[in-house]
């Protein structure tokens, strides 16, 4: 995986679904957390959009002005 952005980054923290998981924050190796989303797709933040340079999670109108 290129790194774009982080796995952190990428992990839907402030999800209802990710509750039961907040107390990994920051404890949970990267690998972890990738194994999390690919079990419960639910925890990926967002909408995603990219232009194949740069990519954002999550709804942030500045970037998102900035990638259009």
């Amino acid at each position: 995986m290129s790194k774009l952005t982080s796995v952190d980054e990428m992990f839907a923290w402030r999800s209802p679904s990710s509750k039961a998981y907040r107390d990994l924050r920051g404890k949970a190796s990267d690998d972890e957390l990738i194994e999390l989303m690919v079990k419960e797709p639910r925890l990926i933040r967002r909408p995603i959009l990219t232009n194949g340079d740069e990519i954002v999670f999550g709804f942030k109108q500045g970037a998102y002005d900035d990638i259009i």
